[in-house]
């Protein structure tokens, strides 16, 4: 019997960072402790059926693009995010789609939380 798989996910979750990404004072200097999950959207089936890593996404590579772009410090989590996405989508041509999330997790707004969070989807 035959398959054909349309498309697949890689995920990595709760990656977490310690950066200095905001807009008050305070925020640069001391830095706040980060949470950051990506999902990339690809044909995997190559991989899968040879079971030869040179095949597949190397996870191990998509970590150092996240953490590359986590310690380039930016106003906005939004930022982060979009950036993000745009590095592993520039390196992962065979992406057709990658989803962030970023969350950090002591919001300087006095609030009992357990981070602001923000995610969004691109596609390649």
């Amino acid at each position: 019997m035959s398959y054909e798989q349309s498309s697949g996910q890689i995920a990595l979750h709760g990656l977490r960072f310690h950066a200095y990404h905001g807009v008050l004072e305070q925020e640069k200097v001391v830095g706040n402790d980060y949470e950051v999950t990506i999902r990339m959207d690809y044909d995997f089936s190559r991989a899968a059926e040879t079971d030869n890593v040179a095949d597949t996404l190397n996870y191990a590579d998509a970590y150092e693009i996240v953490k590359k772009t986590m310690s380039v410090r930016q106003n906005l989590i939004e930022s982060v995010a979009w950036n993000i996405g745009k590095a592993l989508l520039e390196a992962f041509p065979q992406v057709e789609c990658v989803e962030v999330s970023v969350v950090k997790k002591n919001p300087p707004m006095g609030a009992d939380c357990d981070g602001a969070e923000v995610s969004l989807k691109l596609k390649g």
